[in-house]
């Protein structure tokens, strides 16, 4: 009897997945930090004898090549995947015996990379599992322009094409299991659900219900920003990326944190937003632990830059430290845990900033107090309405534009507040009098404030 096991990367909106029989298994798209993999492999007490990557990753770090070097698997690569590795090439209809009558069937799905590959699996002649990877998603498709600006409209037209080579090979009742798609910045669109088949997406899916001029266009107009760390993960993954050490990050005291802030490196404290603005060591900035740490943090800190990590627990620095490694962020510089008051030499202040609800912000401007407000949501979420009067600088370009943020009290907000968190901790960082907004953004309208379009519109 076979069985698949999903590995849920919530931060980073990716899985993987462990499907095997009795005795033998194949790992598609493993994570960076290899070690829970073979975990879930000895739970079950297999050995895994293959390891496949659907495509070359834009938006982590693989552990597939040290993976397959520990457990002396085969390590399956699209044939088209220009790496400099040693592996097994697979090309469209190779198929790979995994244990007893298991059998996986590789498919070329182009679209979301030229070479991408999806991945069929058989128990006994009858389809039990599609690991389509970035190619079929849950309700969309994995985004076409992560490769070549130029090659953008072509593999939105191979997206269609392969998702319908899909839903013509496989039964409707063979469950769906993309990589990617559970918030991920490589899904095309963002969809309700976490489990899905063939027979859902063939009536509900875009790439099935539409004709291709019709979704091309759909899928060109929705395109959203891409994270800035994506441009260092295929590079990484095409070279072959060195093992990850977890090892814990030597530990600083005050001392040395003031000293990493003084020559212009990134000391980030995981606490979470309502501790952070509480009080922190001034010039830190808050990602929190507990939210989208490697997406965001790695999108806007400068590559390289030396990062020294704060948090109540070393649990947390741990979880952080492993949720980094899967973006290329290897070895914090250093690491402090513990009160606060611990960070910062004798003779100095936490510093701190309130955090405030829209009605709060309707209230100062009713009294006709002179506030600068700052939406840092993305563009697309902006074009769906936004504060009249608003200054609008995307997050990730926040720290690069912060200059042209107009003088005053700035009152950030996002759509929900772990983004305003951060955007706050940089204006903070920066001397500016900042109010984080920690709202929800339809609690906007239902204080009264004013919303406009880009279009004109209220």
């Amino acid at each position: 009897m076979f069985f698949v096991d999903t590995l849920e990367f919530e931060g980073l909106g990716n899985r993987s997945y462990l499907a095997g029989g009795p005795n033998a298994a194949v790992v598609i798209d493993p994570p960076r930090d290899i070690d829970q993999v073979i975990a879930a492999a000895a739970r079950r007490g297999v050995r895994i004898a293959f390891v496949a990557e659907t495509h070359v990753h834009n938006d982590y770090v693989t552990g597939g090549l040290e993976l397959a070097r520990v457990t002396g698997a085969r390590y399956l690569v699209p044939a088209g995947a220009n790496v400099s590795f040693g592996r097994t090439p697979v090309a469209d209809g190779d198929t790979v015996t995994v244990d007893e009558g298991l059998v996986l069937r590789a498919i070329a799905t182009p679209g979301h990379t030229p070479h991408h590959t999806s991945y069929a699996l058989t128990e006994d002649g009858r389809g039990v599992a599609a690991f389509t990877g970035g190619s079929l998603l849950i309700g969309t498709v994995g985004r076409p322009d992560l490769v070549e600006p130029r090659l953008t409209e072509q593999l939105a037209r191979a997206q269609h094409a392969s998702a319908h080579r899909l839903a013509d090979e496989l039964d409707d009742e063979v469950p769906v299991l993309p990589t990617h798609g559970f918030g991920s910045f490589c899904s095309s669109s963002q969809a309700e659900g976490d489990a899905t088949t063939i027979g859902k997406e063939r009536e509900t899916n875009d790439a099935l219900t539409l004709d291709v001029d019709t979704f091309v266009a759909q899928v060109l107009a929705g395109l959203d920003d891409v994270p800035a760390y994506y441009a260092h993960m295929g590079p990484a993954n095409t070279e072959g990326p060195a093992p990850v050490d977890l090892t814990p990050p030597r530990r600083a005291d005050a001392e040395e944190i003031a000293s990493r802030l003084a020559a212009g490196e990134w000391v980030v404290d995981l606490r979470s937003r309502m501790a952070f603005a509480e009080g922190h060591v001034a010039g830190s900035f808050n990602f929190e632990g507990e939210g989208k740490l490697a997406t965001y943090l790695a999108w806007l800190i400068p590559w390289g830059k030396p990062v020294t990590l704060l948090a109540d627990t070393p649990g947390q620095i741990a979880d952080a430290q492993r949720e980094l490694a899967r973006v290329g962020i290897d070895r914090p510089a250093a690491a402090a845990t513990g009160d606060p008051a611990g960070w910062i030499r004798e003779g100095e202040q936490l510093a701190s900033f309130p955090r405030a609800r829209f009605a709060d912000l309707a209230d100062v401007r009713e009294r006709g107090d002179d506030v600068v407000v700052l939406d840092v949501r993305r563009d697309s979420e902006r074009a769906g309405g936004y504060i009249d009067g608003s200054v609008h600088i995307p997050i990730h370009e926040l720290h690069g534009r912060i200059g042209e943020v107009p003088d005053g009290v700035v009152w950030v907000h996002c759509a929900g507040g772990m983004r305003a968190a951060i955007a706050a901790s940089l204006l903070d960082a920066a001397g500016r009098d900042v109010v984080a907004v920690d709202d929800g953004f339809d609690a906007a309208t239902e204080a009264g404030l004013t919303l406009a379009r880009p279009d004109g519109t209220d």
